[in-house]
């Protein structure tokens, strides 16, 4: 069974920086797309980024966030980050992963992810 961990959320000012981390248990990452969505207060959930598997040579982010966050593997921690700077007071949100057994080598692959984390919080502060 796929179980994801997030971390690294918290609390940081307009223009600050936070790593998150999303962690597997009982698989091994590089055969899973990974995304990254969040849900702010009273808004739909909405995709953030994804890598595709193995190496991770595809990489997506929705508009807003070009720029400013990156996606990666650590394949020795079995994890996938994202790098988020100059964060901004509309990046606030819950931040989840999830993940599919999937190459995830077009956007398509990010829609109905069936495995989630339970979310970390970013709250930035104006």
């Amino acid at each position: 069974q796929v179980q994801l961990v997030e971390s690294g959320g918290g609390l940081v000012q307009t223009g600050g920086s936070l790593r998150l981390s999303c962690a597997a248990s009982g698989v091994t990452l590089t055969s899973y797309a990974v995304g990254w969505f969040r849900q702010a207060p009273g808004k739909e959930r909405e995709f953030v980024s994804g890598v595709s598997w193995g190496s991770g040579s595809n990489t997506f982010y929705t508009d807003s966030v070009k720029g400013r966050f990156t996606i990666s593997r650590d394949n020795a921690k079995n994890t996938v980050d994202l790098q988020m700077n100059s964060l901004k007071p509309e990046d606030t949100a819950v931040y989840y992963c999830a993940a599919a057994r999937t190459p995830g080598k077009d956007y398509s692959a990010y829609v109905g992810m069936p495995y989630w984390g339970k979310g970390t919080l970013v709250t930035v502060s104006a």
